[in-house]
């Protein structure tokens, strides 16, 4: 399509200018050159003593040529609108100034099957998430890049110095450690989860700057196990965490270092009758005190492990947050 457009506009720039070289004033020039190559045929215009030979012989040139180009773009710009192409482009660019907007988001790479479990997870929470695919999903919710996730410009065009967390969920280990290292590189700051296949690698990923790795073959196996076991424990926790039916959810709420509740006791804090979200642990300079008593203050820093249905937890994130 690039190079159909840069055809005509050579050939309508040839034109103009060599009807201006013969005489014709800017407009007439572009006139003559529009009516030429689009075989309409009006007429020719300008001084009649210019209208010799030689501005037939152009204007014979400019036919053979510029119908050809004409031709052509109209060509490539039906091929387009019937292959989708050229909505296509439409929609990744719309897509591109989208995710240009968006900051402290998630981004997802690799929508396969491990990909499209994590991608429901996070339906179930008020997150943007950017998704890298090779391959373009159509039916998806979020944001879509296609592309390869190990060049460094396609996690840009993700957004990587803006995002929060990135979650590289590829089916190769040296994939998932060659974007880890990508990412890590382009934000310091940003928080990496990366699946491996094998957790003898763990020890590479933790090096090169993943902060969680995960073998969704060892949980797929400890939650067959559970279910196995403890079926009420894990059916419990499953709903905690993903809130699908019974509208329980565990969450985390971060305590920042203007948050009101800072030095205060959480027997205090959170004793009014509008909060029934149940505090199960605070992580404290990565220690975690489980089942908190009441006297227990707010540091800042602390991670709140909270459970509780959804409004019950929106009003602690408000009270958190002041």
């Amino acid at each position: 399509m690039q190079i159909s457009l840069a055809t005509f506009c050579t050939v309508t720039a040839f034109g103009v200018i060599g009807y201006r070289l013969l005489g014709l004033s800017l407009f007439d020039a572009l006139y003559q050159t529009a009516i030429t190559v689009t075989t309409v045929g009006f007429g020719e215009i300008g001084p009649t003593a210019r209208i010799d030979r030689g501005y037939r012989v152009f204007t014979l040139l400019l036919v053979v040529f510029g119908v050809g180009a004409v031709l052509y773009t109209l060509g490539v710009f039906v091929e387009s609108l019937m292959a989708g192409t050229f909505n296509d482009s439409l929609r990744l660019r719309r897509t591109q100034r989208m995710i240009d907007q968006v900051s402290d988001h998630v981004i997802l790479v690799g929508a396969g099957r491990v990909g499209q479990a994590i991608l429901r997870y996070i339906g179930h929470h008020d997150v943007t998430c950017v998704v890298i695919d090779q391959l373009s999903k159509p039916q998806s919710d979020h944001l879509q890049i296609t592309g390869e996730a190990t060049d460094d410009e396609t996690l840009r065009r993700a957004g990587v110095d803006r995002a929060r967390t990135l979650i590289t969920a590829l089916d190769s280990d040296p994939d998932n450690l060659y974007v880890t290292l990508s990412a890590k590189a382009l934000n310091p700051d940003l928080f990496i989860v990366a699946r491996t296949r094998s957790r003898a690698n763990t020890a590479k990923f933790h090096q090169a700057g993943a902060d969680r790795v995960v073998s969704p073959y060892e949980i797929g196996g400890a939650r067959m196990g559970a279910l196995a076991l403890h079926p009420t424990l894990a059916d419990f926790m499953d709903e905690a965490l993903h809130g699908e039916t019974q509208g329980m959810q565990i969450v985390e709420i971060a305590v920042s270092d203007g948050s009101p509740v800072l030095n205060r006791r959480l027997g205090d804090t959170f004793a009014t009758s509008t909060h029934h979200a149940l505090t199960l642990a605070i992580r404290t300079d990565n220690v975690y005190v489980v089942a908190p008593n009441p006297d227990t203050r707010v540091n800042p820093g602390d991670v709140l492990v909270v459970l509780g249905d959804q409004k019950s937890i929106d009003a602690m994130r408000v009270v958190v947050a002041g």
